[in-house]
């Protein structure tokens, strides 16, 4: 049995190579190499490194035309696995597999199908998230369910800690379904469309923070964007990014009368939990950041050079500061 497979993410790598120890893969896609930093230097897409550690055919064409479709063809794929790749396979494409074709998406569908399930799953504070193997479809994430696990979240989970589970679990999860495909011991049922949620790609504004939002609101936004874009604000109209951050308790502010504070407010500053900023209900406490141009430190370093932060209001509109 031939798999073929096809992803670009880090969150990919552990499904491809559970799958190489137990399948014959075909070859490998993924996308094409692209300059990256200011010295636009080449970087290798994380599957691409896991496939070339591999000795697997790899394959990254700029477009998926007749002749890649040719080539694929000759390799006399049975079944196509997806994961994060990143396109969506036209039916010419998606025809070429004798068997199955199969998408592996970090979300109980139809619940956020789209491209950041992961950061959406943290964003709403929800209790509980899973990995959903569907079939290929030619709209976005509306294939027929293989299978489905789910697990809980506890809330202290951010993107990158929550990808590594997943990809964890993801890799013996498909090995699993492959098994049973090959043995044709496998279902699907169809998705109920009426109960589909959406996300969408994550853009750098998404990370400036709203101090009219609440503080639990913020705190998830600093876990589900840790990696890009960040959470940030603006300080005399320079960018601050803030690198850690956490919930205080009702007791530490059970004697502030927090009515009185605008949000934005560096209103006071706690020796272990760091500069006390106003949200829209409580605060958010901020341990350590990255002022423009300058390196991360700890709010202790950043007060003894920005005495006047202190009691100052954080900026909230990002048209002013571009």
């Amino acid at each position: 049995m031939n798999v073929f497979f096809a992803g670009t993410p880090e969150i990919a790598v552990k499904s491809l190579e559970k799958i190489a120890e137990k399948f014959n893969i075909c070859g490998v896609l993924t996308n094409p190499d692209k300059p990256q930093g200011r010295n636009n230097k080449i970087i290798f897409s994380p599957v691409k490194k896991a496939a070339l550690s591999l000795s697997l055919p790899l394959y990254q064409p700029e477009i998926i035309d007749k002749d890649f479709i040719s080539i694929i063809k000759s390799l006399k794929p049975d079944i196509l696995v997806t994961f994060a790749y990143g396109k969506i396979f036209k039916e010419e494409f998606l025809s070429i597999f004798s068997k199955e074709t199969l998408n592996i998406h970090p979300s109980l569908l139809p619940k956020y199908r789209g491209p950041s399930p992961i950061p959406a799953a943290i964003l709403a504070g929800d209790s509980e998230t899973g990995i959903t193997i569907q079939k290929m479809a030619l709209k976005m994430d509306r294939g027929d369910i293989v299978k489905q696990v789910n697990f809980p979240l506890t809330g202290k989970e951010n993107v990158d800690s929550l990808s590594e589970d997943v990809a964890a679990k993801s890799a013996l999860l498909i090995t699993e379904i492959l098994a049973d495909i090959i043995s044709d011991n496998y279902s699907s049922i169809p998705q109920d469309h009426s109960l589909a949620s959406y996300c969408s790609l994550i853009k750098k504004e998404d990370g400036l923070i709203d101090w009219n939002e609440k503080s639990e609101q913020i705190e998830r936004k600093f876990r589900a964007y840790k990696n890009w874009p960040g959470i940030f604000t603006y300080w005399k109209g320079k960018l601050i990014v803030i690198t850690e951050c956490q919930l205080v308790s009702e007791n530490s502010i059970k004697n502030i009368n927090i009515a009185d504070i605008a949000p934005g407010t560096v209103a006071f500053v706690d020796k272990n939990q760091g500069n006390y900023i106003k949200t829209k209900d409580s605060f958010l406490a901020v341990t350590k950041i990255k002022p423009q141009s300058k390196n991360e430190m700890n709010f202790k370093s950043f007060l003894n050079g920005s005495k006047d932060f202190l009691g100052s209001i954080l900026e909230n509109d990002l048209l002013k500061n571009c």
